[in-house]
């Protein structure tokens, strides 16, 4: 028989099941209901679901068939009308576990109920995430053999041993088989503090515009998550979080190909199984941002890569530490290795289990399907993945609401993981201000450059004064700024200075003008008598030849005739004579006078 394709809806008064038998014949089929047994049968389909609320038949039952896509739709009248029917898309758990084969089951759970949510005897009992503290006990080596189980519910052991080849490269652990719990989360931190690179964890921090790129994208559960807390403020239903989530066709073939079966599962198990979940689901939502929800073929190891559960069969006390697991476990071994992808898959996983069960199912059964397409990942799905899919349809929703609310209260900060990653982080920061510092120094100097002023070289101003003509130099001079008509006056008077000191003239002419020979200044009249002595002692004939400079001086008296001898002999530098800064109108005519003579005489 074939189980086929099936779909229910409901409304207040009436539940709706929508079965595809495409090759059925439609003169040819059987329907049975009563209180939760629904059976269906049009050869060669076979459908019988356990629903999850009582229906009743009193005449006011449907039926149709729809011959071109082959479904046929029964509505079946409530017992109770507007009772809400919670978990119709569980489908897996709606199928009737299948009766054993064997005259009596070698283990059987009394008094297990369809689709009840893990058995009614601890319905009302408050869930305690703290870890139970027993005393030390002292053990033999034999009976750790004996204790080194995984798998889901830690229900497995010695898979590993038989199947060696194919996961020596899909986990960490070596021997789990014989691998105590300690000594596995030993070997496990030394390996993750040994994989930690700071090179590429500090590239990351400070180029993160790939990383802020991913932070972006927003996965499909922020809209189902967005709109049932806008539906938070209408008063609805908390059951009706469910129908935010839908399943596509794929997905609804997955869930009607699992076994449905039920779990035995004591308190330690059973808080295992919850907290590997979170586990699974953290390692999962880093995964779809950083693929941005396009799997690839590196998607199978970035989940089973990050989730301890998967790679090394770890257990947990508290949801803190897988927190903390998951934080060391993205900075060590994927290709974006930042603490704001570690936050944000944490608030991710939050959304999902706030969405409820439906949510966590359509997560399963896509790591499920990645599993299933990778070579040797296939063997986790029979290890975990599987029986969460069908385990999850069972589970209690107060019991996950719980273990929302004791996931958002933990807080996770860099200094936690044990990377020392705000010491690293402090160090790059100082040397990346030293070397901003330093490069900033050194291009200074290239800074000012442009705001300093290079003084002409005598060779330039040599050169100019050679091809331009004198008369329209000299009418140049005058109405020209101060500055420039001293750098352009330099030249000619360098040249003419010869001329200038033999004229005899000259020095009468500047004491009369009451011009000094230096800098540019003019010299009082007091000060002729210095001019006419140097004059007369012939020293302006030697300074000419000497280079010697006449400048600032006191009137000399003849006494001072030695001095200006031993002046004659020692002077070695060239006369230099600056006409005033300012040049007014009254000068022009005695400019052009000095032309006229072969004199430049001072203003």
């Amino acid at each position: 028989m074939l189980t086929p394709a099936f779909e229910l809806t409901q409304d207040r008064d009436f539940l709706t099941v929508a079965i595809r038998v495409p090759h059925a014949r439609a003169s040819e089929f059987d329907v049975y209901f009563e209180g939760v047994d629904f059976k269906f049968y049009a050869k060669p389909y076979f459908l019988r679901l356990t629903l999850p609320g009582r229906i009743v038949e009193n005449g006011s039952e449907q039926g149709s068939y729809d011959a071109d896509k082959g479904i046929f739709t029964i509505r079946l009248p409530k017992e109770t009308p507007g009772q809400h029917f919670e978990g119709l898309n569980m489908l897996t758990a709606l199928l009737a576990p299948r009766k054993s084969r064997s005259a009596k089951p070698l283990v059987e759970e009394i008094g297990a109920s369809g689709v009840s949510e893990e058995g009614a005897d601890d319905e009302d009992e408050e869930f305690d995430w703290e870890i139970e503290q027993t005393p030390y006990e002292e053990v033999s080596e034999s009976t750790l053999r004996l204790q080194c189980h995984y798998g889901f519910g830690n229900l497995r052991a010695g898979v590993v041993q038989r199947l060696q080849d194919e996961l020596s490269e899909l986990i960490d652990i070596k021997d789990p088989d014989f691998t105590p719990v300690t000594e596995r989360r030993q070997k496990r931190l030394a390996a993750e503090v040994a994989k930690f690179d700071p090179d590429h964890y500090l590239a990351d921090f400070f180029e993160d515009e790939a990383v802020e790129q991913l932070l972006k994208y927003s996965p499909w559960w922020n809209d189902a998550h967005a709109e049932m807390m806008a539906s938070l403020g209408k008063s609805q239903e908390q059951g009706d979080a469910a129908a935010l989530v839908s399943f596509s066709e794929e997905e609804k073939y997955q869930l009607r190909k699992f076994v449905n079966k039920s779990y035995l599962l004591d308190k330690t198990a059973h808080r295992q199984v919850y907290y590997s979940l979170v586990d699974i689901l953290l390692a999962y939502c880093y995964e779809v941002r950083v693929t941005e929800g396009e799997h690839n073929v590196e998607s199978a190891w970035t989940i089973r890569k990050l989730s301890p559960t998967l790679c090394w069969f770890e257990t947990w006390t508290d949801v803190h530490e897988i927190l903390v697991s998951f934080g060391r476990r993205v900075l060590c071994y994927p290709l974006y290795r930042h603490f704001k992808l570690v936050l944000k898959a944490y608030r991710d996983t939050i959304k999902i289990l706030q969405l409820g069960k439906s949510a966590v199912l359509k997560c399963l059964l896509d790591v499920h399907k990645i599993f299933q397409e990778n070579d040797p990942a296939y063997i986790l799905n029979d290890l975990y993945i599987s029986d969460y899919c069908v385990w999850i349809q069972k589970a209690k929703s107060k019991k996950l609401a719980a273990l929302t609310e004791a996931l958002k209260a933990v807080s996770l900060s860099k200094a936690q993981l044990g990377l020392e990653l705000p010491e690293l982080e402090a160090a790059a920061l100082l040397v990346q201000e030293e070397e901003i510092a330093r490069k900033a120094a050194q291009r200074s100097p290239t800074q000012q450059a442009p705001h300093s002023s290079p003084e002409p070289s005598d060779s330039d101003s040599t050169s100019s004064s050679d091809t331009e003509d004198s008369a329209s130099e000299q009418e140049e001079l005058v109405g020209t700024q101060p500055s420039l008509l001293t750098s352009l006056q330099a030249p000619l008077l360098e040249e003419d200075s010869g001329l200038i000191i033999r004229e005899s003239g000259l020095c009468r002419d500047m004491a009369s003008q009451g011009c000094k020979v230096s800098q540019g200044q003019l010299l009082a009249p007091s000060q002729a008598p210095l001019i006419e002595e140097v004059e007369d002692s012939g020293l302006c004939r030697d300074m000419a030849n000497q280079g010697c400079e006449v400048s600032q001086g006191h009137p000399l008296s003849p006494s001072r005739a030695p001095l200006i001898e031993e002046v004659e002999d020692e002077l070695k530098t060239m006369l230099w004579v600056s006409p005033p800064h300012v040049v007014n109108a009254g000068s022009h005519r005695s400019i052009q006078d000095g032309e006229e003579r072969g004199q430049l005489p001072c203003d």
